[in-house]
C-alpha cells in the first residue's frame, strides 16, 4: 500500500469521529476493505445553536451546559458558546442599541464556557435583544454536549416557562404542530453557525395540503447570524394546525419554533423526529387538561396510524380516538382531551394494519391549568435514548423524569451530575415495563447547589424513549417545559484499523 493509502484510512477515521461518516474503499485496499468488524470512537467535535430567547423586556434566560461525564479520556478540548448576530427577515441587522438607549450582546462575545466533563457551568441573560448562541465543542468535552436554554417571562402575553434544548445544525426539519390562528404567533427561529451564508426555504402544510406562499423561499441567513421568521406572514390562510417544513439550499441551519398563544402562554416546539410509520411522543403530564394530537404524512400516500396512550400499568386507546387518518401532504388533528385522566402517559402512534406503514411526523400540544391559569408546552416525536442521552437544566424541585418502553422491559441508569455551583452526582436505576410509562422525581446530587443535568444511559432491553418536565410555579400558574431526550450520538461507527500492515509493503 502506497503512504498515500495510509494516510486516506487515517484522515477517513478523523472525519467518522467528526461527523458520524465512515466509508472508505480506496482503489487496490481489498485487504483493507474486507474483512474488519467495526468500532466506536467517541465523536471529537460537536456543535450547538440556541435560538434568541428573547420576546419580551419580562425575560430572564438561564443557559445552562454540560458533556456528562465518564466519556473519552481525550485531549481536554474546549466547549464555548458565543453570541451571534441576530438579523431581520428582511435581511436587515438590528441596531447596537434598543430603543430604550441600552447597548446590545456583542457579537461573537463569549456567553459561557466548560472546563471538564460532568460539571455544568451556567449563564444568564435578560430582556427582550438576548441573541442567539452558536458554538462549538472539541476533544473530550464532544461527546454528549448539551445546553438547555430556559426563559421565564412571568407576565404579559408571551408569559410562561420556555425550554429548548440547543440543537445541532442540520439541513431539514419538520414543526408539526404550529399554526397560522390569529391567537397564534408562532416564529421559526434560523440560525447559521458556518463562516458562510445559508439559504433557507419553509413550506407549510394545513389541514387541505400546501398553503400557497411566494416569500418563503430563498430566506438568506448570513454566517454567525440568526433570522427569526413569522411564519402568519408567509401566507394568507389561518390554520389552527400548521406543519412547516425548512430545508436548505446551502449551508446548514439550527432550526426551531416559538409560539406564543392568547391566553395559554408560549413555549418552543422542537422539530420531530425524521419521519417513521412508528412514532413515541413521551412524558405527557399527568394533569393535563388539554392534549392536542398532530400528525403529517410527507410522502404520497396517506397513513392511517393506531393511537395508544401508554401509562403506569399499560397501554389503553382513548375512546373514540382509537385511530387517525393523515392524507398525504395534509396536517391532520385530533384533541384528546385530559387523556391522561391523573396518570403521567405517553403516545404511541403505530400502523393501523400492522406491518409496515407510512412515515409520519408528529407533535403534541400540551395544556395543564384552567382559566386565566393555563399554561401550554409541546412534544415532539422522539427517537429512543439509544447508548445515551442528557438534559441539562433541572433543579432541586419542579422536574419529572419519563420514561417510556414501547416494546420490551427495559432498564435504564439515571446519572444526575454535579451542580454548577457544587454537589456530587448521584445515579440510580430504573425498570421500566413493556409497554408503560414510568414517570419519576429523578435524583438529586447531594449538596447540591445551582442546576444539574440528568444522562439516562441503557443497561438492558428497550428501547426507551424520555422526556424531562420542569415546572416553576409564578403567581399561581404551574409554568411547565418538557423536553425530550433523544440518542446523544455522542460515538460514531468506524472501520477497524488493520493491526498489521507492514504485509502490505510500502
Amino acid at each position: 500500500m502506497k503512504s498515500s493509502s495510509l494516510s486516506l484510512i487515517a484522515g477517513t477515521v478523523a472525519l467518522a469521529a467528526v461527523t458520524g461518516f465512515a466509508a472508505l474503499t480506496a482503489p487496490g485496499d481489498k485487504e483493507v476493505a474486507q474483512a474488519k468488524t467495526a468500532t466506536r470512537l467517541p465523536v471529537e467535535q460537536s456543535s450547538l445553536l440556541c435560538p434568541a430567547p428573547g420576546l419580551s423586556d419580562l425575560a430572564e434566560t438561564t443557559y445552562t451546559s454540560v458533556t456528562p461525564a465518564g466519556g473519552s479520556g481525550g485531549e481536554a478540548g474546549t466547549a464555548e458558546l458565543r453570541n451571534s448576530t441576530v438579523t431581520t427577515a428582511d435581511g436587515g441587522k438590528k441596531t447596537e442599541k434598543d430603543q430604550k438607549g441600552k447597548k446590545k450582546a456583542d457579537p461573537g462575545k463569549p456567553v459561557l464556557s466548560l472546563k471538564e466533563p460532568g460539571k455544568p457551568v451556567t449563564a444568564e441573560a435578560s430582556g427582550s435583544d438576548a441573541p442567539a448562541l452558536v458554538g462549538t465543542a472539541t476533544g473530550r468535552l464532544a461527546p454528549g454536549w448539551a445546553t438547555q436554554q430556559t426563559t421565564m417571562v412571568e407576565a404579559g402575553g408571551a408569559r410562561g416557562l420556555l425550554g429548548v434544548s440547543c440543537t445541532r445544525p442540520g439541513t431539514n426539519y419538520w414543526f408539526p404542530a404550529a399554526s397560522t390562528a390569529k391567537s397564534r404567533e408562532d416564529y421559526v427561529h434560523l440560525t447559521n453557525p458556518d463562516d458562510t451564508a445559508a439559504v433557507a426555504d419553509i413550506e407549510l402544510y394545513g389541514p387541505d395540503g400546501s398553503l400557497k406562499s411566494d416569500v418563503g423561499e430563498g430566506i438568506t441567513v448570513p454566517a454567525h447570524s440568526s433570522v427569526p421568521v413569522l411564519i402568519s406572514t408567509l401566507t394568507s390562510e389561518a390554520a389552527e394546525s400548521v406543519t412547516v417544513h425548512v430545508t436548505t439550499r446551502t449551508g446548514r441551519v439550527g432550526a426551531v419554533v416559538r409560539s406564543a398563544e392568547d391566553g395559554v402562554g408560549s413555549d418552543w416546539l422542537a422539530a420531530s423526529v425524521d419521519p417513521s410509520d412508528t412514532v413515541v411522543l413521551p412524558g405527557i403530564p399527568a394533569d393535563a387538561t388539554s392534549v392536542r394530537l398532530v400528525a403529517f404524512a410527507p410522502g404520497d400516500g396517506d397513513a392511517d396510524l393506531k393511537v395508544k396512550l401508554l401509562g403506569k400499568t399499560g397501554a389503553i386507546s382513548p375512546v373514540g380516538h382509537e385511530d387517525i387518518h393523515v392524507k398525504s401532504r395534509m396536517t391532520a388533528g385530533i384533541d384528546l382531551k385530559d387523556i391522561t385522566k391523573g396518570e403521567p402517559g405517553s403516545l404511541l402512534l403505530t400502523p393501523a394494519g400492522g406491518g409496515k406503514g407510512t412515515p409520519v411526523v408528529a407533535a403534541l400540544r400540551v395544556v395543564r391549568g384552567t382559566g386565566d391559569k393555563q399554561e401550554v408546552a409541546y412534544i415532539p416525536a422522539t427517537g429512543p435514548v439509544g447508548a445515551r442521552a442528557t438534559v441539562a437544566d433541572n433543579r432541586d424541585k419542579g422536574s419529572v423524569l419519563s420514561l417510556t418502553a414501547p416494546g420490551a422491559t427495559a432498564t435504564v441508569k439515571v446519572t444526575a451530575s454535579a451542580g454548577s455551583g457544587g454537589g456530587e452526582q448521584s445515579v440510580k436505576e430504573y425498570t421500566v415495563k413493556g409497554g408503560t410509562t414510568l414517570a419519576v422525581t429523578p435524583p438529586v446530587p447531594s449538596g447540591l447547589k445551582g442546576g444539574y443535568a440528568l444522562t439516562v444511559e441503557m443497561e438492558s432491553g428497550g428501547p426507551v424513549h424520555a422526556a424531562r418536565t420542569l415546572t416553576v410555579t409564578q403567581n399561581g400558574i404551574q409554568m411547565f417545559t418538557v423536553q425530550t431526550l433523544p440518542d446523544d450520538h455522542g460515538t460514531v461507527e468506524v472501520p477497524a484499523a488493520e493491526q498489521d500492515l507492514s504485509v502490505l509493503g510500502d
